[in-house]
């Protein structure tokens, strides 16, 4: 299914996103962790990550490693003190990601950094009381779309030194995973085309891959919910285990604010992320 929207309704979509995150943000308790800032990955001025580290922590704890959203084009990490906090007050190490956005970077740079993010974590998450063995990647929007290529194409994280089927379990949030052909002559430019398969994480699902939680709002006009209706698809007929969740009455930017508080009533979506960090 193609994107809905041209690179000008994207920014503006961003920049509204941007004030109701920053309005979120703002409920956000500052007590019961620490916010590492500003930590490098890598040479690049956006291979930056932010790390929320639970007080208190006696025993290594689960890593949730988050992309932003923004259509590969917006965003930044510092929007997110609200989902750190979520899910450092529940005792996990939470890390969020600064990617390579276009332009200049072009598929599939952004999905490079992802990998190199995972593997810089991986190799130090116990300087934060953190487990290498429990680190769950995860993305909203074109953040879900790196956290599934990662998932489905082993190629990236092997070319960063890392171990494919090491993540432990994938969450992907309102993400484009099946979203061919491309009308936008932005997402045309930043692919390389407007029908490239190797941009598609369900191209790679051609095995078991590690589980993962697909969630969509019902009411997304952005990212159509059958993208992931189809990647679970794809995956479950290879037998993988998948959890499949659709929220009603919910769009593109109203799913990932139910994770602030004042706003989790809204879907089930915290509760269902926390039950499946918990299962694996």
């Amino acid at each position: 299914m193609a994107f809905t929207f041209d690179n000008l309704k994207a920014f503006i979509r961003t920049l509204v996103y941007g004030g109701m995150v920053t309005a979120a943000n703002a409920l956000v308790p500052r007590s019961g962790y620490t916010v590492r800032k500003d930590i490098a990955y890598g040479d690049g001025a956006r291979q930056t990550l932010d790390i929320y580290v639970p007080d208190g922590l006696t025993a290594p704890a689960p890593v949730l490693l988050f992309f932003h959203g923004g259509s590969w084009q917006f965003g930044d990490k510092k929007q997110y003190r609200a989902l750190g906090q979520a899910f450092a007050s529940k005792g996990i190490v939470t890390v969020v990601v600064n990617y390579g956005l276009f332009p200049p970077a072009r598929f599939p740079r952004f999905i490079e950094d992802g990998a190199r993010s995972f593997q810089y974590v991986r190799g130090r998450a116990r300087e934060w009381s953190g487990d290498p063995d429990r680190i769950f990647i995860s993305g909203h929007s074109a953040g879900a779309h790196i956290a599934a290529m990662l998932g489905t194409n082993g190629e990236y994280l092997r070319a960063a030194g890392a171990d494919p089927s090491a993540p432990r379990g994938i969450i992907g949030i309102a993400g484009p995973y099946d979203f061919l052909p491309l009308k936008d002559p932005v997402l045309i430019d930043l692919f390389g085309g407007g029908d490239v398969p190797e941009t598609q994480p369900i191209a790679f699902v051609d095995g078991q891959r590690a589980p993962m939680l697909l969630a969509h709002g019902r009411d997304d006009a952005t990212v159509g919910a059958g993208n992931s209706k189809r990647l679970a698809q794809k995956l479950q007929s290879f037998g993988s285990e998948v959890v499949v969740r659709y929220y009603h009455r919910t769009g593109h930017i109203g799913i990932l604010l139910s994770l602030a508080p004042g706003f989790r009533k809204r879907t089930t979506l915290y509760q269902d992320m926390l039950a499946f960090i918990a299962k694996h």
